[in-house]
């Protein structure tokens, strides 16, 4: 499959595969099916990820990256994406890597020393407060109700957030917040960043949800009770948060399409294996045409969507915005790669579901990204509204009605 993805790109993905290859995977076996990957065991891939010099591919080697550009490294985002441990080891999974690059896009040369430094080098943890519990922001993020209130030269955060990844574990927090609420949301909402040991901050607790081993990934319930911050802790424009999450936003929907396609890349790759060796009727299972032929439907698909993501990450290197490219790669992806989970999981029967191979846990994460960064029907809205926004309505000239 020749993507032409650039070639530093591809230097770096191959280091990165034999990095998951020869670091990742032995870890991996050893915690499947067991409790959350101890920070320690993080700590010690990180360090053989910096010894292999795939490290931070996106964070800018100021900073102790590679300092790829956006199309560089999504083939690298891919391999790490075959282990749910390699996004931890390179520092390139959600939610820090969004942050981090939010960080380095709009932040105040002051707050990239003291919050992006630290992310970059593991030594900070980082959660994006946006949806709210029901009423609040979610899909229609017009619905947000938190508030910051301006007092003297503080921010005064009132509201009440959940879903908030990394939430449980963060340092600081990237919250969204009404700044204006006599103007329309986009144009009146801001992002504060809010350590998380400010006096009104409270972390509820870590919303019990499908997945999330062995890697622990967190949703946090978080609650914002007259929580006081300096106004310099604006990240970007003052009642610009709404702009800054989107050029935020879109990248890192690519960013997960590629981490979930390198997971079920393996997945496939695991389901082929297993197939080749395990017989049944008195041949290999990979000798049943049908199962050959599922496989195979899922490669198809598999690749279709390397191929839209890749489109969609040419556009937006190009200085477009690229809102509908990416909307149809994520959603098409976000089935993608669930449907080949699913399939691999099939195909291995009763060793599918056991945590003796990653399939079980792929499964249980993978279902999340159908939701996450945009459900299905959210970006599907967004492309049926450009579909129908100008009619091609002389296609009709000549059709005539019944009885006229």
């Amino acid at each position: 499959m020749e993507y032409h993805d650039p070639e530093e790109g591809r230097r770096v993905a191959e280091r990165t595969r034999q990095f998951v290859e020869e670091e990742v995977l032995p870890v991996e076996r050893e915690w499947l099916g067991q409790e959350s990957v101890p920070d320690s065991v993080v700590a010690d891939l990180r360090d053989a990820a910096r010894d292999h010099d795939v490290y931070g591919p996106q964070i800018p080697d100021a900073y102790g990256g590679l300092g790829l550009g956006f199309r560089s490294m999504l083939p690298v985002f891919e391999e790490a994406g075959r282990s749910l441990l390699g996004p931890l080891a390179l520092r390139c999974g959600a939610p820090d890597e969004g942050n981090m690059h939010t960080l380095e896009l709009v932040g105040t040369e002051e707050q990239k020393e003291r919050w992006l430094a630290p992310l970059a080098a593991g030594e900070m943890n980082s959660g994006f407060c946006m949806t709210e519990p029901l009423q609040g922001g979610g899909s229609d993020p017009k619905m947000l109700r938190t508030s910051a209130r301006k007092e003297g030269d503080e921010w005064v955060i009132d509201g009440h957030k959940w879903w908030t990844t990394g939430g449980s574990d963060a340092d600081v927090f990237l919250v969204m917040a009404r700044s204006d609420p006599d103007a329309h949301p986009y144009e009146g909402t801001s992002i504060v960043l809010v350590p998380r040991d400010t006096d009104g901050v409270d972390v509820v607790r870590d919303v019990p949800h499908l997945g999330g081993e062995p890697v622990g990934s967190s949703h946090a319930e978080i609650r914002f009770d007259g929580a006081r911050v300096p106004v310099e802790n604006t990240l970007g424009p003052e009642n610009a948060g709404f702009a800054v999450a989107q050029r935020r936003l879109g990248p890192a929907r690519l960013t997960h399409c590629m981490r979930f396609g390198g997971m079920a890349d393996r997945a496939l790759d695991v389901a082929t294996a297993y197939a080749s060796e395990r017989e049944a009727f008195g041949e290999p299972l990979a000798e049943k045409q049908s199962l050959r032929f599922r496989v195979a439907r899922a490669r198809t698909r598999l690749h279709a969507a390397r191929t839209m993501v890749r489109h969609a990450a040419d556009a937006i290197d190009a200085g477009d915005e690229a809102r509908i490219p990416v909307a149809m790669a994520k959603v098409f992806t976000a089935n993608v790669v669930q449907e080949a989970v699913d399939e691999a999981v099939q195909v291995c029967g009763g060793n599918g579901i056991g945590k003796d191979l990653p399939l079980a846990d792929f499964y249980e994460n993978v279902r999340s990204f159908r939701i996450i960064d945009g459900a299905d029907e959210v970006h599907l809205r967004s492309i049926a509204r450009a579909a129908f926004e100008d009619p091609k309505t002389d296609e009709l000239e000549g059709l005539t009605r019944f009885g006229e």
